[in-house]
């Protein structure tokens, strides 16, 4: 990004280069700020992290609102960089991007493909009972009343013919096949849950251990947070990142309202949820808590919103320490030695 007058004067295209030559001719008319970086999550991770490499201050930037400047402005990669420099120079975009190069982006890796296994697993199941609902009354009768696993075991054993133009030995072929592939799905998802348990519970042991919140849940939060956590200023700062920080509402004719939050990272917000609702069954304090705010007059999705907000703030305090990384791998290093 080269700071100058807020109007654009011009734009310069480079050729594709390698290596540190890139950022030779960047900066030449002006004074580099910071480059803003769009979806440095996702594909542009690789550009971020060679910025980062050379010395850089990476921001992330927001793609232009369809209904207003994308619209008003159109849409070319020149109106895009000029949009993105002017979010980075107006202070709107301050957010610092992840890091992604320790121990928490490869836990993301790992639930990943735990969570596409799991996905899938259930899809097999699915259609596996979707399929034997056409099955003769024979088969049916023989296997509709089993339960999950031992219907998965006995479609398993079925006979597969060589032959599959009789309807019936098609039948027999489709659910070992599907029942065979739950099997496999089912030691997949044991392998991945064996490793997201062993790093969870290394990374964060004190997050594991609070009421309601299981490994995968830990799992996700941390994933939230990224490897550097410094980015994350407070608590609030979390709780907004989260999707739980309350939105008011308020207006000549409501009192102190707060709504829905519809932002943040959706799969916090729901991980926050799972955990008030366990802790709304078997956690005392949490069961006192609902108690009292209903007598209050607050209604159960307003009371819900107030915990998540509250368990955001405890999970903050709970999250590793940015220096747990790098203390954990002298240790390993010293083992080693």
């Amino acid at each position: 990004m080269i700071r100058g007058a807020f109007p654009c004067h011009g734009t310069r295209s480079e050729p594709r280069r390698t290596g540190g030559s890139r950022l030779n001719h960047v900066g030449a008319d002006g004074r580099l700020i910071a480059f803003g970086v769009e979806g440095t999550g996702s594909y542009g991770v690789g550009l971020a992290r060679f910025l980062r490499r050379h010395g850089t201050t990476v921001r992330e930037v927001h793609r232009p609102p369809r209904r207003g400047e994308r619209r008003m402005s159109g849409k070319s990669d020149t109106v895009d960089a000029e949009h993105t420099a002017r979010q980075v120079l107006s202070g709107m975009t301050m957010a610092q991007p992840k890091t992604a190069d320790g121990e928490i982006e490869a836990l993301r890796l790992i639930k990943i493909a735990r969570d596409t296994a799991v996905k899938s697993r259930t899809t097999a199941m699915i259609t596996l009972k979707a399929t034997l609902v056409t099955a003769s009354d024979e088969l049916r009768a023989e296997l509709e009343h089993l339960t999950d696993f031992k219907l998965v075991a006995a479609c398993a054993q079925l006979p597969s013919n060589t032959s599959l133009t009789d309807p019936e030995a098609a039948m027999r072929h489709v659910l070992g096949s599907l029942a065979r592939r739950w099997f496999d799905l089912h030691e997949e998802v044991k392998i991945h849950s064996r490793h997201l348990k062993k790093q969870t519970r290394a990374i964060a042991p004190r997050l594991v251990e609070a009421v309601g919140i299981g490994l995968d849940i830990a799992a996700e939060m941390l994933i939230t947070a990224g490897d550097n956590s410094t980015r994350i200023h407070s608590e609030a700062a979390f709780a907004k990142m989260c999707g739980a920080c309350p939105i008011p509402a308020g207006s000549g004719k409501t009192n102190g309202r707060h709504r829905l939050n519809r932002g943040g990272n959706r799969q916090a917000n729901a991980a926050l949820y799972r955990v008030v609702i366990v802790r709304m069954r078997w956690h005392q304090p949490t069961i006192d808590y609902v108690t009292r705010r209903t007598a209050e007059g607050l209604s159960k999705r307003e009371i819900i919103r107030c915990l998540k907000r509250y368990l955001a703030r405890e999970i903050y305090h709970l999250l590793p320490p940015p220096d747990s990384a790098a203390t954990r791998g002298e240790i390993a290093l010293t083992s080693a030695a």
